[in-house]
């Protein structure tokens, strides 16, 4: 499919020392794959200069989405987050939380230990999502920090809003000396 745009614009001031100002018209014709087709729309002129409006189609929405890195903190910053409310979320499998979490925990394994190797849970998100809402403030810990980043990536490519990885894990809490449950 073949989309087209038309742009009528003054050249901006600094066109007008060098020549007189100028009218330009044109047409821009451009065929995307429908993955990547965006639609341009002036959204107002001010100051002879236009202002772009840009619309994606949901695939570039969620190649975006699946390309942001979500934000980690240390735990002291993380212990903080959860003094104010935000919901701990702890990653690691049952036997990992059951030596010790920090207090209001929730544990969702992302991934379990099977044999000498570790497989992706796979109703991690389903599980996730009976305890949250997309928009909740998500603390997210593991043992080391590894683990916490891969879930927070696949959350937020998920929608989840509000997610923050805990720099260090589990590991890194209990070395600070910070309040833990057994």
């Amino acid at each position: 499919m073949e989309s087209t745009l038309n742009t009528t614009a003054r050249i901006g001031s600094w066109s007008s020392v060098i020549s007189p100002p100028l009218q330009v018209r044109q047409s821009f014709k451009w065929k995307l794959p429908k993955a990547t087709r965006r639609v341009v729309s002036v959204a107002g002129r001010q100051n002879s200069n236009f202002r772009w409006k840009v619309t994606a189609g949901r695939a570039n929405v969620a190649a975006e989405a699946a390309a942001r890195v979500p934000t980690s903190v240390p735990v002291r910053v993380a212990r903080e987050l959860a003094q104010a409310g935000y919901k701990y979320l702890d990653v690691r499998t049952p036997d990992e939380f059951s030596i010790g979490h920090p207090s209001r925990a929730i544990n969702v394994p992302y991934m379990y230990r099977v044999g000498s190797g570790m497989v992706k849970n796979p109703s991690f998100l389903r599980q996730v999502s009976s305890h949250f809402r997309k928009h909740d403030d998500i603390i997210i810990g593991c043992e080391s920090g590894e683990r916490s980043l891969m879930a927070s990536t696949e959350l937020l490519t998920a929608g989840f809003t509000g997610v923050t990885d805990i720099a260090g894990g589990y590991i890194a809490w209990a070395e600070n000396e910070l309040p833990v449950e057994e």
